[in-house]
């Protein structure tokens, strides 16, 4: 009898910064090792080995509770656009790729937008999952909007 496939899931969340342009939050997002500056579950976040600004670069993310070790699959500063994958961690994630996009909106703001797919993970809905990510993204987008406005 053939195993049964559990289908991936996919989800986005979008978040609008106001006042930032993409330009000025790209920079922020490409060097991707300081993610512990705007995820909120996230103490530490260096990098483990590989080039900054290219793929193959990997970081080490932890918390309290938790670590991951993600991998940059992908870099565009033109488009300001990421891919990465968590390779290892002891959350549940298995087969989790998401991509970063910085969108121009009209006006002088700016989108991110945040997709993945992923294997289901273990004790958790894909709902609850996206509703985590939209809240991450937009306590992110504040953070990163402040982040701007201190360098100006």
């Amino acid at each position: 009898m053939a195993e049964e496939t559990v289908p991936k899931w996919e989800g986005k969340s979008t978040a609008e910064l106001k006042t930032t342009t993409p330009e000025q939050i790209w920079p922020f997002l490409a060097e991707f090792c300081n993610i512990d500056k705007f995820f909120p579950s996230v103490d530490t976040c260096y990098r483990k080995e590989g080039t900054p600004g290219q793929p193959g670069l990997v970081r080490y993310c932890e918390s309290s509770t938790s670590w991951a070790i993600e991998k940059l699959l992908t870099i565009d500063p033109i488009n300001h656009s990421l891919s990465y994958e968590i390779v290892e961690n002891n959350i549940g994630f298995k087969g989790y790729v998401a991509t970063l996009n910085v969108l121009a909106v009209e006006g002088d703001g700016c989108k991110i937008e945040w997709s993945f797919i992923s294997d289901p993970i273990e004790g958790m809905k894909l709902e609850d999952f996206v509703s985590y990510l939209d809240n991450t993204l937009l306590f992110m987008a504040k953070k990163l909007e402040d982040a701007v406005r201190a360098q100006i």
